[in-house]
């Protein structure tokens, strides 16, 4: 069956659409290349409605979601948001979330498309012994991510309230165009952005999410805004060194060998697969995610062998052209004692070995781009 998100109306007429997770979501509207461009030095604005959320409600939210994610629950405030993981019992990755908590009691948990019900059975399946409701949301609330270094004076131009106090990672409810929205300073690409839930915003009834996609198009016209699809989206997280559940990790893959262990608070207490990450982390890590830049001329893709002196040493997990850097990179894992940045490789692509090197997350130059560039 092929889902289709509250903006899909929008996407027909203006995109190339491709199929994601059982979802008819837009690949490019434009290009890819001028899409990626416009995020990075303007702004950018996708559809993830195709994204899960899920209200976490009750006296024991908060215990609950802290026993079942890496991160330090108990150490978000109201109107804060963090990055987490979903383990197995065996310290394989479930899932790489966002909880927002909103109040109190109060969370909202963002996962990934292909993972909706897998996650919300997770949840549910372990909630037995807490005072905690779960409400699956998806298809009665849309999702909107403005990115750039022009998202905040896009962002700004909807609302009456001053984003200046916002930072990195807060989040709240605010009213655009009547409708109540959840707003959260997050993104997947590196830059500085916003994400807007839509909460009146249902599959059959989508018109709050057109009015205010359409609102967003309108207050970034000045900026050079452009609606971008999965396509750039996967080319900007990949220049960010941001992971894509499915590839880059997956429930064979655990968060140190990921380089994700600085969401894993071991000293926080007891949490799913806690024990299996210390016993993996006292064996020692075998295999480490690494960048890998291209020396010489290859575009890189998933499954594309690592070599060591002819030897097979890794995996590409994702591979793409950087629009920015004019060159190939991917991301993959190789033998822990090739993971030192600078390392030479080699990546087989098409049968021939093309070199490569070893270099550090983000590819890009950050005073050029993203989070911490010069203002």
């Amino acid at each position: 069956m092929t889902y289709r998100t509250q903006l899909f109306h929008y996407h027909e007429k203006a995109s190339h659409l491709t199929d994601f997770a059982g979802f008819q979501m837009p690949l490019w509207y434009e290009s890819i290349v001028s899409e990626c461009l416009a995020v990075r030095n303007g702004v950018g604005v996708f559809d993830i409605s195709h994204m899960g959320r899920i209200f976490v409600t009750g006296p024991d939210a908060e215990k609950f979601l802290n026993y079942l994610t890496t991160n330090n629950v108990e150490a978000l405030k109201p109107n804060h948001a963090q990055y987490t993981l979903v383990c197995n019992w065996e310290g394989g990755i479930k899932d790489d979330l966002v909880i927002m908590k909103l109040d109190g009691h109060e969370y909202l948990v963002i996962c990934n498309a292909g993972n909706r019900q897998k996650d919300l059975s997770w949840l549910q399946t372990n909630s037995e012994g807490y005072n905690v409701n779960l409400r699956e949301v998806s298809d009665e609330v849309a999702m909107i991510s403005i990115q750039g270094p022009k998202a905040a004076h896009t962002v700004q131009r909807l609302l009456e309230d001053d984003l200046s106090n916002m930072v990195r990672f807060d989040c709240k409810y605010v009213e655009i165009a009547g409708s109540k929205c959840v707003l959260s300073r997050t993104g997947y690409t590196g830059e500085d952005g916003f994400e807007v839930c839509v909460l009146d915003a249902s599959i059959s009834n989508p018109a709050n999410a057109l009015k205010i996609w359409n609102m967003i198009l309108k207050a970034g016209e000045e900026f050079g805004l452009k609606p971008c699809g999965l396509g750039a989206r996967d080319v900007l997280r990949l220049e960010a060194g941001m992971c894509l559940y499915g590839n880059d990790i997956t429930e064979s893959t655990d968060p140190l060998e990921a380089r994700l262990e600085f969401v894993v608070k071991f000293e926080k207490g007891g949490f799913i697969g806690k024990d299996a990450i210390l016993k993996r982390k006292e064996a020692g890590i075998k295999r480490r995610r690494v960048g890998l830049r291209m020396v010489g001329r290859g575009i890189p893709r998933e499954k594309n062998r690592i070599l060591k002196n002819g030897e097979v040493i890794g995996t590409v997990t994702s591979g793409t052209y950087s629009p920015i850097l004019n060159v190939g990179i991917a991301m993959g894992y190789v033998t822990a004692e090739y993971s030192d940045v600078g390392e030479k490789v080699d990546i087989e692509i098409h049968g021939k070995s093309i070199e490569a090197e070893v270099v550090s997350f983000p590819f890009y130059d950050t005073k050029l781009y993203g989070l911490k560039r010069l203002q």
